[in-house]
């Protein structure tokens, strides 16, 4: 494989890292009400990646692992790469349903509405306005019933959140618990799940947040532009135990065996949930992004928040486009949250147009999706990015889904958000 970024990979992706800490700063202390001092963590951050700190010079990991396998889109093949790869089964007889923007609210309230013995949700941005409102009051409602209401809320990402809203759950009976509060031992380290399970017999995971931005329609003003996935089936035991890991490592005792119920397996749909951790050399991540691209062998469509990823997903990008591969790539433009990182995805545009890639940029507002379809059958829903962060330091969480239904529904939508963005030329 060729390094673009030198032969010895010396640069390490010390920009993409410095922009993509720059971003995860200026968010957080954005949230937090002191966006002057961001600015400021942000540029010393830079600076110090700029002159090649240790701890960036060992990103040369990034590049230890590439896939050098076929995959294929479907059958046991697919299952068998799926397994080896990433240690989880993708099994059949799942309920899937997608849920996009402002929809994800409704369907969520719903089910914590009818829960009868727990509420489990992790979740990296939460706070205070009428999104919050509405999740809490039935959060609340059910606590006072008798369920277990845990949720464990990353401290970075929620800066406000112990003040604005954990008081009125905790009265109510929540169990409420911060993930590595701050100042933690790795500041960069959080936790961007998002994962909500009901009973545990149903699960929700993809980019949202519990902030008004995921109210709306993702088209107009401030309504970003997500997607997210509701599932029932097998799978939602392995988004529990994403939870419980969480909730342990916050605090929390171990789960009831009731926690983890016979699933109903009644759905058409094939599944697989894949939790990734911070890792010094590969995580999930990383291995679920390298396995999605490989496994494309006539299109590859791609939306991502930030395209700021690693060597190998790069590379493989470049090789599957100039193979033939249909790949498009689908990312926010002016109205992205994180100037440094739009700045550094338009360093990648030359390069992946020059192979035959085709790249679009979101125009109406903020488009925060992490999905990936490869082929017809094979997709991916989750809160993966594709920056060093995500594929390095962040938890994370994502359905593979391997149906060609729910593929069809995922092709549809992107073709309606690429009618909303603006094709870049050479």
């Amino acid at each position: 494989m060729v390094d673009r970024r030198g032969r010895c990979g010396e640069r390490c992706y010390k920009t993409d890292l410095a922009l993509a800490v720059v971003k995860h700063l200026r968010s957080a202390w954005r949230r937090a009400g002191k966006l002057v001092l961001g600015f400021v963590l942000g540029a010393i951050v830079t600076a110090g990646f700029g002159l090649g700190l240790p701890w960036c010079r060992a990103r040369r990991a990034e590049a230890v692992y590439a896939l050098h396998i076929d995959v294929p889109s479907s059958g046991p093949g697919l299952a068998n790469a799926v397994y080896q790869t990433l240690g989880v089964r993708l099994q059949a007889g799942h309920h899937i349903e997608l849920l996009d923007n402002g929809a994800v609210f409704d369907a969520l309230i719903g089910d914590i509405s009818r829960a009868r013995r727990s509420v489990h949700i992790v979740m990296y941005i939460w706070e205070k306005g009428r999104a919050s409102d509405r999740v809490s009051a039935a959060l609340i409602e059910r606590a006072r019933a008798g369920v277990a209401c845990r949720l464990v809320i990353d401290d970075f990402g929620s800066a406000d959140f112990a003040k604005d809203v954990q008081p009125a759950l905790s009265a109510a009976g929540c169990e409420v618990r911060l993930f590595r509060p701050q100042p933690a031992v790795d500041a960069l380290a959080r936790n961007h799940r998002k994962v909500a399970v009901v009973d545990g017999a149903v699960a929700y995971t993809g980019g949202f947040g519990v902030r008004d931005n995921w109210l709306g329609d993702g088209v107009h003003g401030e309504a970003w532009r997500d997607s997210n996935v509701r599932f029932t089936g097998p799978a939602v035991h392995d988004a529990q135990q994403a939870f419980a890991e969480n909730w342990q490592e916050a605090g929390g005792a171990l789960l009831p065996d009731t926690a983890f119920p016979a699933p109903d397996a009644s759905g058409p749909a094939t599944a697989a949930f894949v939790a990734s951790t911070a890792s010094p050399v590969v995580t999930r991540a990383e291995r679920l992004s390298q396995l999605v691209i490989a496994a494309a062998t006539r299109r590859l469509w791609i939306t991502n928040a930030y395209l700021v990823p690693s060597r190998a997903i790069f590379e493989l990008l470049l090789s599957k486009a100039r193979s033939g591969v249909d790949v498009r790539i689908l990312v926010p433009g002016i109205k992205s949250d994180s100037k440094p990182a739009l700045v550094m995805q338009h360093k990648e545009y030359p390069e992946l147009l020059g192979a035959g890639v085709r790249v679009w940029e979101y125009t109406p507002s903020m488009i925060h999706a992490k999905t990936m379809l490869a082929d017809d059958e094979l997709a991916v829903v989750g809160s993966i990015n594709l920056d060093p962060l995500s594929l390095n330091k962040l938890e994370e969480s994502a359905l593979l889904i391997n149906d060609r239904k729910l593929t069809a529904e995922l092709t549809r939508r992107f073709e309606a958000d690429v009618r909303q963005a603006n094709e870049l030329t050479r």
